[in-house]
């Protein structure tokens, strides 16, 4: 490929990473935030929580993007660019499913420990913070990052509003070459470069946290064999 359509998959690599990086933040707010709810005393928090979530998880990331960016402008008099329809719709969307990651580390935390909380007359948020979350947040993160994954794939919808995302740059690349079976294997392999980058990171988080919650993995040591044939 000539250096102007090296210059154009590159910009659509730093747009994919750009639009990955704000709608895995948005992403982690929505989720906790809805997975905390959901685990609330108050069954009308839990069923919002939760209406929430079916509402997003049962419906097409791609239909959501057309209706962020087409639908939701005209009711309420102003247009989002792209990269921000984009981040809403598949912050909102993969949100839901981190809810439910959430809400399940939660549930799995040990009962004991929430008794103890309140034994030590720790509020909810307290409880919450110091107990429940320190425990629950390693066990987030393997789902976290096939979660994380999973999105970077989802970043190739935005291509449908024209936005210059490594998808629709790849795709403008083929139009241009006329060739799609070199085009089209780079991308595989520069989405797979990402993502094994994105699963590297995650691993060495998860190990950082549970290191801080004396859940590290430690090495076997190995007893040496008697010489001789001794008991």
């Amino acid at each position: 490929m000539t250096s102007g359509l090296w210059e154009l998959v590159f910009k659509g690599i730093w747009t994919t990473v750009q639009l990955l990086f704000f709608s895995a933040i948005l992403a982690a707010a929505v989720s906790f935030v809805v997975g905390v709810l959901r685990t609330h005393r108050l069954w009308i928090v839990r069923f919002l929580a939760g209406f929430y979530t079916e509402v997003f998880r049962g419906t097409s990331a791609l239909v959501m993007i057309f209706w962020v960016f087409f639908v939701l402008p005209p009711a309420f008099g102003w247009q989002l660019v792209p990269m921000w329809a984009g981040t809403l719709a598949l912050g909102l969307t993969y949100g839901a499913y981190g809810s439910e990651i959430v809400r399940g580390a939660l549930g799995a935390v040990d009962p004991a420990q929430q008794e103890g909380g309140i034994a030590l007359s720790f509020t909810p948020w307290q409880r919450l913070r110091l107990i429940l979350l320190p425990q629950a947040v390693p066990e987030m993160i393997p789902p976290f990052s096939n979660l994380l994954v999973e999105l970077l794939k989802g970043t190739a919808l935005v291509s449908v509003m024209g936005m210059g995302d490594l998808a629709f740059s790849g795709n403008l690349v083929r139009l241009a070459l006329q060739e799609s079976a070199g085009i089209y294997t780079y991308l595989l392999l520069i989405y797979f470069v990402i993502a094994f980058l994105l699963t590297r990171l995650m691993r060495g988080l998860e190990k950082k946290l549970k290191a801080g919650v004396g859940k590290a993995p430690t090495r076997e040591v190995k007893v040496p064999e008697p010489v001789g044939g001794g008991v």
